[in-house]
C-alpha cells in the first residue's frame, strides 16, 4: 500500500527569512535553539535569520560537522539544555538539519540514537515527542526541509537513517537569496545532490503518482539551471530554479531512493571528509547503466521520460550527459579523484547492503553489482 504525505508548510520566495518569527510563534517555539555550522556563521548567513527572530530569546549551536555524528548531536543537547530550548531552528545545508532532527530525537527519547534507526527497526519508536523543527536552508541539495529523515554517524561508525513524519520539519523557509554567494564547487556539488535525489527517486518502483510528477519536473529544473547557478552565483532565477529542485526532490524521495544513495551513505560512513551530493555525482551513471535492466523502469520508460526531461537525444544519453555536466561544473572525474581506494570496497558493500535504500532500488544489487558498479564509478 503507497503512503502518500505532504505536510511541511513551505514559505518560498526572496526575502521570506523574514518570516522566521512568524513561523516560530505559529509553531510554538518560544526559546529557539539555532543549528548551523560555523561556516554558515562566518559566511554571514546566518545573520539574516537571528535578525528575524527579533526579540525571541535564542542560542546558538554551530558545531555541525560536514557529516552530522552522534557525538555532535550531544553536544547540541548540552546547548539546548543550558538554554531550555523549545524548538530547533535549522539554518545551513543537510547536515545541519539532519542534526537538527537527531537532537529533537536524541533530546526527548530514551537510550542511545541507534536505537531510533531505520534499519534497526527504530522508526515506530520516533513519537510525537520529537522537538519541533523549523529549517531554513542555505544550500540547494538535500531538500531535508521538507524530508522525513536524516543521516548521522551514530558512535560504532555506521552511517545511518532515522525516519519518520514525526520528523518533518513544521516549516521551511525556502529563501533562494541565502543561497547567493554558495561558492562554485559547493553549488554544484549540492545541485547534483538534487538532481540525484529527482532522478533516483523517478526510477524508484513503489506506486506513487505525485512523487514522480515532482520529481520530473525537478529534474526538469535542475538541469536546466545548475550551470548557470554554479558560474553565476548572483543568477538570482538560477537560484530560485535550483532551491526548487532541491525541495522537490526530497518531496518526491519520501517514495524511496535506490543504490546510488546506499553507496554513498556506506562510502560517507567509511570516509566522512566525502561530500555526499558528489558522491551521489559519481554513482548516478552506474546506478542507470545498472537500473536500465528492470523491469519497472523499461516497461514504463523511466530512462526515456528523464532523458526527455534532461532535453536529451534517447535514454542511452543519460549516464554520458552526467559525466560530461560533472566535468563541465568542476566536480571530480571518479572515486578514485576523490581519494577512494579498491581496498575499501568490501567495506562499502556491506554498509550499502545493509543501507536502508538498498531494498527500494528497481533492481536488488548483490555484492558483485555493487563491485561492478564501484569499479565503474572509479
Amino acid at each position: 500500500m503507497a503512503t502518500i504525505l505532504y505536510l511541511t508548510q513551505i514559505q518560498f520566495d526572496f526575502g521570506a527569512v523574514k518570516l522566521l518569527a512568524e513561523e516560530c510563534a505559529r509553531v510554538g517555539i518560544k526559546r529557539p535553539l539555532i543549528v548551523t555550522d560555523a561556516g554558515v556563521r562566518a559566511a554571514g548567513v546566518l545573520q539574516p535569520a537571528l535578525d528575524a527572530l527579533k526579540d525571541l530569546p535564542v542560542a546558538v549551536f554551530d558545531g555541525t560537522p560536514s557529516n552530522p555524528t552522534e557525538a555532535a548531536v550531544r553536544a547540541a543537547r548540552e546547548v539546548l539544555e543550558a538554554h531550555k530550548a523549545d524548538g530547533l531552528v535549522a539554518v545551513g545545508g543537510g547536515s545541519s538539519m539532519d542534526l537538527a532532527k537527531g537532537l529533537s530525537i536524541h533530546a526527548t527519547h530514551p537510550g542511545p540514537l541507534k536505537t531510533y534507526a531505520t534499519i534497526e527497526g527504530g522508526s515506530p519508536k520516533i513519537t510525537t515527542a520529537v522537538l519541533p523543527i523549523i529549517a531554513v536552508p542555505t544550500t540547494s541539495g538535500t531538500g531535508s526541509e521538507v524530508a522525513r529523515g536524516a543521516i548521522v554517524i551514530v558512535d560504532d561508525g555506521r552511517k545511518l537513517g532515522f525516519h519518520s513524519w514525526h520528523l518533518m520539519p513544521k516549516a521551511a523557509i525556502c529563501d533562494p537569496e541565502l543561497t547567493l554567494g554558495l561558492p562554485p564547487l559547493l553549488t554544484a556539488a549540492t545541485g547534483m545532490d538534487a538532481i540525484a535525489h529527482c532522478m533516483e527517486t523517478f526510477m524508484a518502483p513503489p506506486f506513487n503518482p505525485p512523487a514522480d510528477g515532482i520529481a520530473l519536473d525537478g529534474l526538469t529544473r535542475g538541469w536546466a539551471h545548475i550551470e548557470g547557478a554554479t558560474r553565476t552565483g548572483a543568477d538570482r532565477e538560477a537560484r530560485k530554479h535550483m532551491m526548487s529542485a532541491s525541495m522537490q526532490g526530497a518531496m518526491a524521495f519520501q517514495k524511496g531512493l535506490g543504490c546510488v544513495h546506499s553507496l554513498s551513505h556506506s562510502l560517507g560512513g567509511v570516509n566522512p571528509r566525502l561530500h555526499h551530493g558528489t558522491l551521489n555525482a559519481m554513482f548516478l551513471p552506474a546506478v542507470i547503466a545498472f537500473n536500465a535492466e528492470a523491469e519497472s523502469v523499461r516497461s514504463e520508460r523511466r530512462l526515456e521520460r528523464m532523458a526527455q526531461a534532461m532535453e536529451l537525444g534517447s535514454a542511452a544519453d543519460l549516464g554520458p550527459a552526467i559525466k560530461d555536466m560533472n566535468a563541465r561544473l568542476g566536480l571530480p572525474t571518479g572515486l578514485a579523484a576523490m581519494g577512494v581506494e579498491r581496498d575499501w570496497f568490501d567495506k562499502i558493500i556491506d554498509g550499502a547492503l545493509a543501507d536502508h535504500c538498498h531494498k527500494t532500488n528497481p533492481r536488488l544489487a548483490s555484492r558483485e553489482d555493487y563491485r561492478a558498479m564501484l569499479e565503474a564509478a572509479m
